[in-house]
């Protein structure tokens, strides 16, 4: 039986914020909503397809529920499908290699390849954008170019990589010939490359109109339009051209999840969404602070040009109670040994070795005590993190914030969240599905703009056309930010090859100079 002691909320935040809310001095801002799926059952929130209502079980099978989520996820005018993925199971806990925990609990595994998804959702919509997660050690640069390049091109330019760089050693003994997980460092050295890489296929390969259709000369590509980019580097050899002719957005948008010093860094310099998680909005405030100032001192980019997006959970009621009572009834679904499992893959240690009673703020594993500590500063009602306390708050909303209440109290905590932090949006993860999305559309969704939080309808298109790219959905312009360090790599339809490549060789030497 769960005690209200148990119980994950945000009871204390809201009773705060509802006061402060009444006053003037908010910001205001069409915020980013974002839906926050994978190709599981499970997400963050484990074992939610026990219950009744959830329809996650059918994402295997069934492409009516990824086009009947697409058309509700439109109405409510989401900006973006923001496709998560892992690739392997979390077999961290109790001594490794040990899959169980999360196959019989349905905890992210068994996950598909969400890429497959996306061509479903795109063929029912035409203004929702789709963000995928594909991770720099999964394949080459050249094939993830093409995958990526193809999907643009099918979805009228409405797709994003989500770079990541992995943190499973079950994804990497799989993907690297049973060689376990390279260090941090090394992940983002080959990052960094892999990035360039891909940037050059999109960006450098092909001069804009390039592709002539000409069918009384008989061209279809203007082989003078096309170009090697001939990269050698020190993890990749990839001569080009890219194999996929340009979307109507030329390179789809980059997102990158970064809070690391390396992940910051990276963010800075490519990401134009940068996916952000953390549990208290004043840490939030500070990982934006730090990309933004990296972004504008190093690299010299317009930082109104880079979205930051959160990560929240949300359970709805018509009243307080009444979604407090939602809360312990997806509690009872949730399993304790699927979330030791989870919380183990997140941090790489086996939370196993611990006992039930030893406070892990405490503890001589830094990446355990580094994770608890997020939690004791964003939930001080909590006295003692301990293995039980830790595994209760993740049973529901996993790692992220979790906010629990009536559409007006929620948008309240979300209202000081944008205050303190100046966040540009939120991936909302669900509970039950599509019970969370629908209730999103119509009370949450409505209460937001209201307030000026959330918009009334997606942005008007060039010349009245239906299709909206992702690009659009966010800056108003269909191409890369001229301010963003991979600009100068557009090839434009008024320099010869010979002007193009002697451009690029001027500029490389004076970034190399500096």
């Amino acid at each position: 039986m769960t005690t209200q002691n148990e119980k994950r909320h945000s009871t204390e935040t809201i009773d705060k914020v509802s006061k402060k809310t009444k006053t003037n001095g908010h910001r205001k801002k069409e915020l980013v909503i974002n839906a926050f799926l994978m190709g599981s059952a499970g997400n963050q929130t484990i074992g939610a397809w026990r219950h009744p209502n959830d329809k996650s079980p059918e994402l295997y099978q069934n492409p009516k529920y990824w086009t009947d989520l697409a058309k509700l996820l439109e109405r409510g005018k989401f900006n973006t499908v923001f496709l998560a993925d892992v690739l392997g199971p979390y077999d961290v806990y109790k001594g490794g290699h040990n899959f169980e925990p999360v196959a019989r609990t349905g905890a992210q595994w068994p996950i598909s390849d969400p890429s497959y998804f996306i061509p479903l959702m795109a063929y029912v919509t035409s203004k929702l954008a789709f963000g995928i997660t594909i991770s720099t050690i999964s394949e080459q640069p050249y094939h993830l170019a093409r995958r990526l390049g193809t999907l643009d091109l099918i979805t009228n330019g409405r797709v994003g990589w989500n770079i990541v760089t992995s943190y499973l050693d079950s994804a990497s003994r799989n993907l690297l010939n049973g060689e376990p997980l390279p260090a941090n460092k090394e992940r983002y050295e080959r990052a960094e490359e892999f990035v360039d890489v891909v940037l050059r296929l999109f960006l450098s390969s092909w001069q804009d109109g390039a592709v002539k259709l000409d069918k009384k000369k008989g061209v279809f590509t203007d082989p003078n339009a096309l170009r090697y980019i001939d990269h050698v580097g020190q993890f990749f050899k990839v001569p080009g051209p890219g194999i996929t002719s340009p979307s109507q957005q030329k390179l789809p948008v980059i997102i990158q999840a970064g809070t690391s010093a390396r992940g910051k860094e990276l963010a800075a310099r490519n990401a134009e969404v940068i996916f952000l998680a953390s549990l208290t909005p004043e840490d939030l405030r500070k990982s934006i602070t730090d990309i933004k100032h990296i972004a504008k001192s190093k690299y010299g980019r317009d930082v109104s040009k880079i979205k930051f997006v959160a990560l929240i959970t949300v359970i709805l009621g018509d009243t307080h109670e009444e979604a407090e009572k939602k809360y312990l009834e997806y509690l009872q679904y949730s399993d304790e040994e699927g979330a030791k499992a989870m919380f183990s893959g997140w941090t790489g240690v086996d939370i196993d070795k611990f006992k039930d009673d030893e406070v892990l703020t405490d503890v001589q594993h830094i990446a355990v005590a580094s994770a608890v500590k997020k939690w004791q500063s964003a939930y001080p009602r909590v006295k003692k993190w301990t293995k039980k306390s830790i595994v209760q708050e993740i049973k529901v909303g996993g790692s992220g914030p979790l906010v629990i209440g009536t559409a007006e109290e929620v948008a309240d905590t979300i209202q000081e969240w944008v205050d303190i932090s100046d966040i540009d949006g939120f991936n909302f993860a669900y509970t039950i599905l599509p019970q969370s999305y629908e209730e999103l559309v119509d009370k949450l969704l409505p209460e937001l703009r209201k307030r000026g939080l959330a918009r009334e309808d997606y942005p008007p298109t060039e010349g009245g056309s239906d299709i909206l790219t992702f690009r659009e959905q966010l800056f108003g312009q269909k191409t890369l930010d001229v301010t963003h360090p991979a600009y100068a790599l557009n090839w434009p339809a008024n320099e010869t090859r010979e002007e193009y490549e002697s451009r690029l060789q001027r500029t490389e030497a004076a970034k190399n100079k500096n």
